[in-house]
């Protein structure tokens, strides 16, 4: 008997509904040399947000943890006895890198397992190389692990971005860069939009240039644009001639101009500010709105005491009229070279009616 193909696989928008969020508490104070509290003071609001809309999953390495950070949310505001906690060894705390990108089909849920090596940058992720299958056993998910011939595929989540109806959104720095790969690591352009086809189900991918100054992931695309609506993309932009993030960004927006969505047409494009320049000990950080994270009926948006702050959240509650879109101070979380978005692995709900409805409107 011949078998059945195996049911095609969607990569759904992150503003669909959430079963879950995976949160991993930070531990490792190299990352925020003499500011480690802070960050897990700011962390700790992050996921209180979090929970206010839906369950929190949050990874632990051991038991005095679990209780830290318990009793961290009960001192914020939240409930503790609603965190779902899991004790899983973490490197650090970035879970939209080293977590496993969620599929869906007509019939569940499955789990994309991507190779991670850190960014390429550190030596310390074997704990990490471990979570995306950890998170995928978690929720009962079949793993998925993409390869080019016999070499697992490289790659983050905050590198993608998903319309959920076919289309992603990524950056030729980050996934054709030779040096952020190694000449014989990278898959070609060709390869990679084989891979999304195949296990996330994209038709048209996007291919915007470069990411922002100081950002250590070679330009992770969740630093500059980001899908809002099935053909609408917030993009950073950055006014200042003199700036480093200048060129870069402006030959983004124009790149999205020429784009389209997945029936052909032209994509709506909302302008978001850049804050000005964030530093520390003279580097600068990787500070930008465009990390924000969605969450069942609110969105999340990183601000740093800037003036730009009310114009960036401004700019994102048009864009999403009917959610809640609050602010989350995140400078201290911005010296570990992230923030929310890096920092959340959304577990998508299954509704196989609405899997339904999602294909007819990709066609």
């Amino acid at each position: 008997m011949t078998p059945l193909p195996a049911p095609a696989l969607r990569m759904p928008a992150e503003w669909e509904p959430h079963a879950a969020t995976w949160l991993a508490f930070p531990h490792l104070a190299s990352d925020w040399p003499g500011k480690l509290a802070p960050a897990q003071w700011a962390f700790v609001e992050f996921l209180r947000k979090v929970q206010e809309r839906e369950t929190v999953r949050l990874l632990v390495r051991n038991e005095a943890e679990a209780k830290r950070a318990r009793s961290a949310l009960k001192r914020a505001g939240g409930d503790p006895d609603r965190l779902d906690v899991h004790r899983c060894r973490t490197d650090r705390a970035w879970l939209r890198d080293t977590g496993p990108t969620f599929v869906t089909s007509t019939v569940r849920r499955s789990a994309v397992c991507w190779k991670f090596d850190a960014w390429g940058k550190y030596s310390n992720w074997q704990y990490d190389a471990e979570v995306s299958g950890y998170i995928a056993g978690a929720c009962e998910a079949p793993q998925l692990r993409p390869q080019v011939g016999k070499r697992p595929v490289v790659l983050e989540g905050g590198s993608i971005d998903s319309n959920g109806l076919g289309v992603l959104l990524t950056t030729e720095e980050c996934l054709l860069s030779r040096e952020r790969r190694g000449e014989t690591d990278c898959p070609t352009r060709e390869e990679y939009e084989g891979i999304f086809r195949e296990f996330l189900g994209v038709k048209q991918v996007l291919w915007l240039g470069q990411g922002i100054a100081g950002d250590d992931t070679s330009g992770h695309v969740d630093t500059v644009a980001r899908f809002v609506g099935p053909s609408t993309v917030v993009a950073s932009v950055e006014t200042d001639s003199r700036d480093d993030n200048y060129g870069a960004l402006r030959e983004n927006r124009r790149r999205l101009r020429t784009m389209r969505d997945h029936r052909g047409r032209p994509l709506d494009i909302a302008e978001l500010p850049m804050p000005r320049p964030l530093r520390f000990e003279g580097d600068r950080l990787p500070a930008t709105y465009a990390n924000f994270y969605i969450v069942n009926g609110c969105v999340l948006v990183p601000t740093y005491n800037d003036p730009h702050d009310r114009v960036a959240l401004r700019t994102l509650a048009e864009c999403f009229p009917k959610r809640e879109v609050c602010g989350i101070h995140c400078v201290d979380l911005a010296l570990g070279l992230g923030a929310l978005h890096c920092l959340a692995q959304p577990e998508p709900a299954f509704d196989s009616r609405q899997e339904h409805a999602c294909r007819q409107d990709r066609r």
